[in-house]
């Protein structure tokens, strides 16, 4: 990989960006690269979490300008291609089978925005902006738009995707987009405790479990809601790996998946 570095510990992948001198600004290889890395990540059993990081100063700072350069002269036609690949990049991230986990060290700008919401988690340090500056070009932040939503909830979106404000990392935990704020030297320590947390846990309880939020997540509860959770508990109960761990549970021992 030409713009993202890969290190593996313990059953934790972490996929850096890597082009601190852009402020990890995307690009379409940059697309290319997340999309085929989550994708091949995910498909691997012995990866357990995934942490999305970045090198520098900033997490991301959106578009880079060479290509929105580019983008400019696009048909209608090319950018509904371009866009779309931006869109299945961050649909990869979303549905990806393993735990994701954004590691914000620093500020995290439009496009930006979207890794950060698309990932289950996110740990910030307390020093970091956050901004959908995408008004301020004339542009909305429409493939972003359903992960920001959902992370930050319609009604602070419908200040933020508007006013275009810079808003603190203190305001980002406040309307749900990061879940944990730190300082910066317990960024790192912070990340361990939720790693080690999803690593310790049964790596199909684990999937199943984040499959569950998106299914029930938004739904009106009604017969066919309810039925698919009492098929849910009754198929997760006679699965190798739940008999196993209510066996442990019982005899007071590591389950197989520790041992």
């Amino acid at each position: 990989m030409q713009y993202l570095t890969l290190s593996e510990s313990g059953g934790v992948a972490q996929l850096t960006l890597n082009r601190p001198e852009v402020r990890n600004a995307f690009n379409d290889e940059v697309i290319a690269e997340l999309t085929q890395a989550f994708g091949a990540l995910g498909a691997r059993t012995e990866v357990r979490a995934i942490v999305l990081a970045a090198n520098g100063p900033a997490f991301c700072a959106g578009a880079d300008l060479n290509w929105m350069r580019r983008m400019a002269d696009y048909t209608r036609e090319q950018n509904l291609a371009d866009a779309g690949k931006l869109a299945e990049m961050l649909r990869v991230i979303h549905d990806c089978p393993k735990p994701t986990i954004a590691r914000v060290q620093g500020d995290v700008f439009a496009g930006g925005m979207g890794l950060v919401a698309a990932c289950d988690m996110a740990v910030s340090v307390d020093s970091a902006n956050y901004c959908l500056s995408e008004v301020k070009l004339g542009l909305i932040p429409a493939t972003i738009s359903p992960y920001v939503i959902r992370a930050m909830g319609a009604r602070a979106a419908q200040r933020y995707f508007l006013t275009a404000e810079r808003f603190s990392a203190a305001e980002a935990l406040r309307i749900g987009l990061v879940h944990e704020l730190v300082p910066a030297e317990a960024l790192d320590a912070k990340l361990a405790e939720l790693t080690q947390a999803l690593v310790g846990a049964s790596p199909n309880a684990v999937r199943e479990a984040k499959r569950l939020v998106q299914q029930v997540a938004g739904r009106e509860i009604d017969a066919p809601l309810i039925a698919s959770t009492v098929e849910g508990i009754a198929d997760i109960r006679a699965s190798a790996e739940g008999k196993e761990g209510v066996q442990a549970f019982l005899q007071k021992r590591k389950p197989g998946w520790l041992a």
